[in-house]
């Protein structure tokens, strides 16, 4: 275990490895450029009020209860959560609705009604299947330190080969799920997965059906909001000895005879460390934004195509006209081309997918008037011009329209954040979020 160690970046990443680092036994010190633990995870400001507008979802419990437990904590201690009763409302534009729930009897029932009943245990299957898929990956691969093929070979050995194949490794998702569901908008609604890793479903490994049962094992509500779980790793790490510096971000990292020597801070201070873990995008470093010593420590893989990028907008209105629920999705009517935009001609089709995560709603809470609204288009991950961003705002409000939720997106006091943006923030990004 390292002595002195140096993290950079107060995101949700960074913030977990101080807690652990410093629960070991480490001296651990966290710069972060911000003025507030969470990276992408944050609240903006809309009309007066704070609005999660990056994550919006709590799952994997167990993984936070394990480091919490780790720094003689509880999660529960720290953070109040609020199971969600239901997973999502979808929406499409031939006024079709569907409803998911945490539990697989429900959903059943919902997609019989809505698709018919043979849907319905299409989905019954796709719920065991993409469960088996977790089970398979989670200790080979998604909780391994240097997770990779070989490795997940290795771990499951010959045995192990058939429930690998199961994994779906050479299939798509898209095409998979079109051998697995009839209706079209439930293969639409699932190939969605995809987009949580800033992926299109029609390149993405149908592996990712395993999704879907990482929702169904819980959903809950951060109450007070997703920054209340920043501010509660950042305060159990400093309760293990971490030092904590907000408004100080990293200048470069050293290097001396092939090891790290430390960090010179945005202030100029030199950091003495024996390990640095770097909690933003690696071309930050293949770029030598830290410094040049940084450059080798990972591959420099050129000019890949980046993961997707967003325009969101975070608001207070009132929502008439359509029954939201915390989470709801409006599909676009032309799923393949939605891709095609993103992926090939890098813009936004004319009726794209929408997410809007209605913070006041779900649960034990109702809204009474204005509330709060994180509404969310997936984009290219590059520079957009004006007239583009403009053109995909209208369009967003268009089809919005179209399912009876009329939003101003140009009012005053509503907050918009571009790919533009998001690159001037998470610098080497190129604006992608993923």
């Amino acid at each position: 275990m390292p002595g002195r160690v140096v993290v950079i970046g107060a995101g949700i990443g960074g913030l977990c490895a101080a807690v652990e680092l410093a629960a070991e036994g480490s001296d651990v010190t966290l710069l972060e450029r911000a003025p507030v633990p969470g990276g992408k995870m944050r609240e903006l400001d809309a009309g007066g009020a704070r609005i999660d507008s990056g994550p919006t979802v709590f799952t994997l419990r167990p993984v936070f209860e394990r480091l919490f437990e780790l720094a003689g904590t509880s999660l529960d201690q720290e953070v109040v959560l609020e199971s969600a009763p239901l997973l999502a409302r979808h929406a499409w534009l031939d006024g079709s609705r569907l409803d998911l729930y945490p539990d697989v009897g429900r959903s059943v029932a919902a997609i019989s009604e809505f698709a018919g009943a043979a849907e319905g245990l299409a989905y019954e299957q796709f719920a065991r299947e993409s469960g088996a898929i977790f089970d398979t990956l989670k200790a080979t691969f998604m909780e391994r330190e240097r997770p990779g093929p070989v490795g997940l070979g290795l771990s499951m050995g010959l045995a192990g080969i058939p429930r690998l194949w199961a994994t779906r490794p050479f299939r798509t998702l898209w095409s998979e799920l079109g051998r697995q569901f009839s209706d079209p908008r439930l293969r639409q609604l699932f190939a969605r997965y995809a987009t949580y890793t800033g992926s299109s479903p029609f390149e993405a490994p149908a592996t990712l059906m395993l999704i879907a049962h990482a929702e169904r094992a819980g959903v809950s509500y951060v109450v007070g909001g997703m920054q209340r779980l920043a501010e509660a790793l950042e305060r159990v790490a400093r309760n293990q000895g971490a030092r904590v510096r907000f408004g100080e971000g990293a200048q470069s990292i050293r290097v001396e005879h092939g090891r790290v020597a430390g960090v010179v801070s945005d202030g100029g201070d030199f950091l003495a460390a024996d390990a640095v873990v770097f909690n933003g995008d690696v071309q930050a470093l293949t770029r030598g934004l830290l410094g040049n010593d940084a450059r080798a420590a990972v591959p420099d893989r050129g000019a890949e195509t980046r993961s997707l990028s967003a325009i969101t907008w975070s608001l207070v209105t009132e929502t008439p006209g359509f029954p939201l629920d915390h989470h709801t999705v409006f599909f676009g009517d032309d799923y393949p081309a939605e891709f095609r935009a993103l992926f090939e001609d890098s813009t936004i089709a004319d009726r794209p997918t929408v997410y809007v995560c209605a913070q006041d709603r779900g649960g034990s809470t109702e809204p009474k008037g204005p509330e709060r609204l994180f509404v969310l288009v997936n984009a290219p991950a590059r520079q957009l011009s004006d007239d583009e961003i403009e053109q995909a705002q209208g369009q967003v409000a268009k089809l919005l329209a179209r399912s009876g939720l009329d939003l101003d997106l140009a009012a005053d006091g509503v907050t918009r954040y571009t790919p533009n943006d998001f690159a001037t923030r998470f610098p080497a990004t190129d604006g992608a979020i993923y």
